[in-house]
């Protein structure tokens, strides 16, 4: 039994998790939840023990002076929680930390656990992978889900891939075995620019999420960030003839597989948002600067349904321990598909 005493009771709260790792490309996943936690000032409610899920020869402890005192920071995962005000009020639960080296059933049980306890009404987890994509288009963002008719109605794809996977696989797939409806939203980096951080695909991410709470996040200084990023790898691109020659070309495919895109569907999306921001939608903060490049090139929205006139709906069940054969180790998960990935290994 997980004891909560000291979280109160959330309004219609949403899990947001993003895992350091095979799964966060450039970091840019771990750094949208890191950013949700800055602006909106989250509160740690509880850490996973790092006794139970990391090999300390892999991600090692660290060692720090607080006042002259040496302390240890242990590789865990924590979850925080945020309430955002406005007219209509409510919560997130954020759960950042670095992928386990074990037990991951264990792990994602655990997680479904404070779930469960806190009545959250759906995860979206965050990854990264390295693609096929040049740094000067927008960062594609792919919203995947194991549920057919979860995709059917938020407009998902609904995951085929087959190949080996990491954490945000393994607990999307643990999601739907305990009825807790489950999306991964991934964004694909720039294989040839892949060091971290990468702040265009950190907002990409974070811009997806926004469309799909339905939900106004105040950016700070991440467009700028972005802007910045953009022009640096220009100057490094435009001083290797085949560095440039090859970004080239990607934009050449990228242009044509685009081309269908450029419609007016695509153009409405981004209004929509622009709207939302200039009228100072759901959520709190000012809006950001314009995000005429730096954003994701596709949306779609969460509508909660209030037919049945209910303010929340009911919990969800408590998870049950994920079957051995429901959850392979190396199996398909919520990688996205079609995003243009070089290396599935990244997925």
């Amino acid at each position: 039994m997980i004891e909560l005493e000291s979280v109160p009771e959330l309004i219609d709260p949403v899990m947001v998790a993003a895992f350091e790792g095979w799964n966060d490309a450039g970091d840019a996943a771990s750094a949208a939840v890191a950013h949700l936690e800055r602006e909106w000032k989250g509160e740690v409610f509880a850490a996973l023990d790092a006794e139970d899920y990391y090999d300390f020869q892999v991600n090692r402890p660290t060692v720090f002076l607080d006042g002259g005192v040496r302390k240890i920071t242990w590789p865990t995962t924590r979850l925080s929680v945020v309430r955002i005000g406005g007219d209509k009020p409510r919560d997130l639960v954020l759960v950042r930390g670095i992928e386990p080296s074990m037990r991951w059933r264990s792990y994602c049980n655990e997680i479904l656990g404070f779930a469960h306890e806190l009545g959250v009404e759906m995860v979206v987890i965050l990854g990264a992978l390295l693609g096929d994509t040049p740094h000067t288009r927008p960062v594609p963002v792919s919203g995947v889900t194991s549920d057919a008719d979860l995709a059917r109605a938020m407009d998902l794809e609904e995951t085929r891939y087959e190949g080996p996977t990491g954490i945000v696989g393994i607990l999307q797939e643990a999601c739907t075995h305990a009825g807790v409806p489950a999306v991964s939203l991934w964004a694909a980096v720039p294989h040839y620019v892949s060091q971290p951080p990468n702040p265009k695909a950190t907002l990409a991410l974070l811009n997806r999420l926004e469309d799909l709470i339905n939900l106004r996040i105040p950016l700070g200084e991440l467009p700028e960030d972005a802007r910045a990023w953009q022009v640096g790898v220009d100057q490094l691109a435009a001083e290797d003839s085949e560095v440039a020659e090859y970004v080239q070309s990607l934009e050449e495919a990228r242009d044509t597989a685009d081309l269908p895109e450029a419609s007016g569907e695509a153009i409405a999306r981004e209004f929509e948002r622009y709207l939302r921001r200039r009228d100072g939608g759901p959520g709190p903060g000012t809006a950001g600067p314009g995000r005429a490049t730096d954003g994701s090139e596709s949306s779609t929205t969460y509508l909660r349904d209030n037919s049945s006139g209910r303010t929340r709906p009911p919990r969800p069940p408590r998870a049950e321990a994920v079957p051995e054969e429901a959850v392979p180790e190396e199996g398909d998960a919520d990688e996205a598909g079609g995003s243009g990935a070089e290396d599935s290994s990244e997925e």
